[in-house]
């Protein structure tokens, strides 16, 4: 009321989907909150942080491969011509992989689903979005703007890797929440990006929260410009 909101977006994404007690969360936060909350889809989740002007940054003529990889999943899209086309999540996460939890056949169904899905686009090109992408990005000390190349990424895995949990956190100065679970995130996008034949990947340092302001900017405004 003090800010006099006149439209929002409430959206739970990875968590919140694998929850046994998603809807039941809704149910009680609309009830104490009076908060609208939509779990939202991988496929829609993609395409709203795509939607977050990653197409103008980008060629749209271009075929590209969204991946994101969260906690508990990992969602792929691939985008052509700035629509999505297909899109899939796999219960392949940074948490899972730590805690053993990551399973060999969800490993190969991925696998399977991306050579599957990208052999008709020719010179694919990754788009990573995530706090884990960026932290190697930056590690990585791209120019701004620039793709991440796959060798520089593998340079900058080993090098982590080479490190123990402890090092990373002291001398490289990684938050204890990013130091243990950057391992496991480097190994999903090495492992995609080497299934995918893609050999760069753009990090745009967007994510859902762009997205959403992108989408509630264009539900309320783009009519009255």
């Amino acid at each position: 009321d003090v800010y006099m909101v006149q439209d929002y977006m409430a959206c739970a994404t990875s968590a919140m989907r694998e929850a046994r007690n998603g809807l039941d969360l809704v149910k009680k936060i609309r009830k104490t909150a009076n908060i609208d909350l939509e779990i939202v889809a991988g496929q829609k989740e993609a395409h709203i942080i795509y939607s977050s002007h990653i197409s103008e940054q980008l060629d749209i003529k271009k075929d590209y491969l969204y991946i994101d990889v969260g906690g508990g999943s990992t969602e792929l899209s691939i985008f052509s011509e700035g629509q999505p086309e297909v899109s899939r999540s796999f219960d392949l996460g940074t948490i899972r992989i730590l805690d053993n939890q990551d399973k060999d056949e969800t490993w190969t169904e991925m696998k399977e689903w991306i050579k599957h899905n990208s052999k008709k686009y020719k010179n694919l090109t990754g788009i990573g979005t995530g706090g884990n992408i960026n932290k190697i990005y930056k590690m990585a000390q791209e120019k701004e703007g620039l793709p991440l190349s796959l060798s520089k990424l593998k340079e900058t895995y080993n090098f982590l890797n080479s490190h123990s949990l402890k090092v990373r956190i002291t001398v490289l100065g990684l938050n204890p929440d990013r130091a243990d679970v950057i391992i496991p995130a480097c190994e999903i996008y090495l492992a995609v990006m080497k299934w995918a034949d893609i050999k760069q990947i753009y990090v745009p340092r967007v994510g859902m929260v762009d997205g959403i302001i992108q989408t509630l900017i264009e539900k309320n405004f783009a009519n009255k410009i």
